[in-house]
C-alpha cells in the first residue's frame, strides 16, 4: 500500500522567510510556487534528494488543520550524509534542537529540529537508505 515518501509538508505564517530559509539550507531554489486567490504564494515546493523527494511549504491560512499551538505530529527523517554537520548548520541557521543526536542501533543515528516557522525537521544516518542507493 504504501510505496515510498512522495511529499512533506510543513505550514509557515511568513511564506516569504520560510522559502529564503529553505532555499539557503538545501542549496536550491524551489522548483514549483502556486498562489494564492491573493496572489501570494500560497504554497511552494523543492525537490531533494537522490528520489527528488518533495518538501512542500504551505501558508498557515491554508491548513485544513488549525492552528497549533506548538510543534507537533509526526516526524519525518531525511538521510543526511553527516549528521554533525547538518546538526551545527540547522542550529547556525536559527532552528532549535527538538531531539538531540541519539544513537539507535546498527548505524542508525537521529536528530531533529524545529525550524524557525514551528516544524520539526528530522536528520538521521541511515545505513538502510545507503544499501537501496548501492
Amino acid at each position: 500500500m504504501l510505496r515510498g515518501l512522495a511529499t512533506i509538508s510543513f505550514f509557515t505564517d511568513d511564506m516569504p522567510a520560510a522559502v529564503d530559509w529553505y532555499a539557503e539550507l538545501l542549496g536550491l531554489e524551489p522548483w514549483f510556487t502556486r498562489p494564492g486567490p491573493d496572489g501570494r504564494p500560497a504554497y511552494v515546493e523543492f525537490r531533494i534528494g537522490d528520489h527528488q523527494q518533495e518538501l512542500g511549504l504551505i501558508d498557515r491560512r491554508y491548513s485544513p488543520h488549525g492552528q497549533l499551538s506548538g510543534p507537533g505530529g509526526a516526524v519525518a527523517y531525511w538521510h543526511v550524509d553527516n549528521l554533525d554537520a547538518a546538526c551545527e548548520r540547522l542550529l547556525a541557521m536559527g532552528a532549535k534542537e527538538h531531539e538531540p543526536r541519539t544513537e539507535r542501533h546498527q548505524g542508525f543515528v537521529t536528530a531533529s529540529f524545529v525550524d524557525p516557522f514551528g516544524n520539526i525537521l528530522g536528520v538521521m544516518i541511515n545505513p538502510h537508505y545507503l544499501d537501496m542507493l548501492r
